[in-house]
């Protein structure tokens, strides 16, 4: 084990300059479900800032698996912007990933303009629609579409393909019983609401091999009551490992659709949040329902390392440790404790070029603040907003 956090790496097949994560952020960037100049500059400011591995958020597989709208969907004819994001992306000596999945009852079907999918059936805070329950000849379907994903971006010139199977997306939502209901072969025990993504990952790599690594984004907690729990997420991570389609495991916290500041805390940006969603999800938050939508949570560092240890005692693939890091004696740290990699997100967007200090011992932190107000940004441009206040 090397513990060295700049140090060259191997994950899977692929080579990288050391063992930094720029971690998948959806990037609001692709305002027509296509790549643009701008989202290719978003990447190109972290692996010019030094970062070994940047990863694209969010690369759906079909029309009802985007979060909204807005959202590439991989296929043949966004095959010429995602090349050319990959080339760009390498000229940097930078490797890239595609963070790849169905948004399953995340995505707003009113948005998209197909209904949505998940485990069972339920309500949808964010289109007020239903979502409805994924039949077997739907799951079949997604199956293939991840498939035809993987190649696509293994055409386009990707690295890796991360399998998104945390925040109460379309894999998480089968693993969370409160959200699965299902008395078929898909619900009730463990191994049953593990099958997609058990499933879903033997058929991408049957499908591309050893032409691109494979990783999964899994949930140490999902921070609600009928979520993944930490011992769900460890035993599924379990099964994930003894099928040998993984090289390796990013594991995070929290749901999208339950509980989102479980994942980022700190500041909770509820005023900002609402001004940026449709006049019903603005009038839905004002609600007591609404308002605990928005927990807010000490900042500290590192704050899922406790949970993450227990992965790292339980398991022999490597694990990339998310959460809080923004300084390199958490990073080197990480390292010392048997993690592989470690993946950050707002840390970079305040500070593209964080690695490229840490490394070089300009500075021993980064000077982001966890206000959350990068969060409602996702809808028109992902952005620290206290860059602007301090230029």
């Amino acid at each position: 084990m090397v513990n060295d956090v700049f140090a060259p790496a191997t994950l899977g097949p692929v080579k990288l300059r050391n063992r930094t994560v720029k971690a998948a952020t959806f990037e609001g960037r692709a305002p027509n479900g296509q790549v643009t100049d701008g989202l290719i500059d978003y990447h190109l400011a972290v692996t010019r800032g030094g970062v070994g591995l940047t990863t694209v958020a969010y690369l759906a597989i079909a029309p009802e698996g985007r979060t909204h709208a807005e959202q590439i969907v991989v296929g043949e004819d966004t095959l010429a912007g995602l090349t050319r994001l990959a080339e760009a992306v390498h000229e940097t000596g930078a490797a890239v990933a595609g963070q790849v999945g169905h948004a399953g009852p995340v995505a707003n079907g009113r948005s998209n303009g197909v209904r949505a999918l998940s485990a069972s059936r339920m309500p949808s805070p964010l289109s007020m629609q239903m979502v409805g329950s994924a039949s077997e000849q739907d799951l079949t379907r997604i199956t293939k579409a991840y498939v035809a994903t993987a190649r696509t971006l293994v055409r386009a010139g990707f690295d890796v393909l991360e399998l998104h199977m945390a925040h109460s997306y379309l894999i998480s939502s089968f693993l969370a019983p409160g959200l699965n209901r299902r008395k078929d072969r898909w619900g009730g025990s463990t191994e049953n609401r593990a099958r997609l993504g058990r499933q879903v990952a033997r058929a991408v790599r049957d499908e591309i091999g050893s032409d691109a690594a494979i990783t999964a984004k899994v949930s140490l907690s999902d921070g609600f009551k009928g979520g993944v729990t930490t011992d769900a997420g460890l035993e599924f991570a379990h099964l994930l490992e003894a099928d040998g389609t993984l090289d390796a495991l990013q594991m995070s916290g929290g749901s999208s659709l339950m509980n989102p500041m479980y994942l980022f805390r700190g500041g909770a940006p509820v005023k900002e949040f609402a001004a940026s969603m449709p006049l019903p999800v603005r009038l839905g938050m004002k609600t007591p329902m609404g308002k605990g939508f928005m927990k807010e949570y000490d900042f500290e560092e590192a704050y899922f390392l406790d949970k993450a240890l227990r992965f790292r005692e339980g398991l022999s693939l490597p694990l990339m440790l998310l959460g809080g890091i923004n300084r390199r004696d958490t990073m080197e740290n990480a390292m010392a404790l048997g993690f592989d990699f470690v993946a950050m997100g707002r840390a970079l967007l305040r500070e593209p070029d964080l690695v490229n200090k840490l490394q070089g011992s300009t500075q021993e932190a980064g000077i982001c603040i966890h206000c959350n107000r990068c969060m409602p940004t996702i809808y028109s441009g992902t952005r620290c907003p206290v860059i602007a206040e301090t230029a």
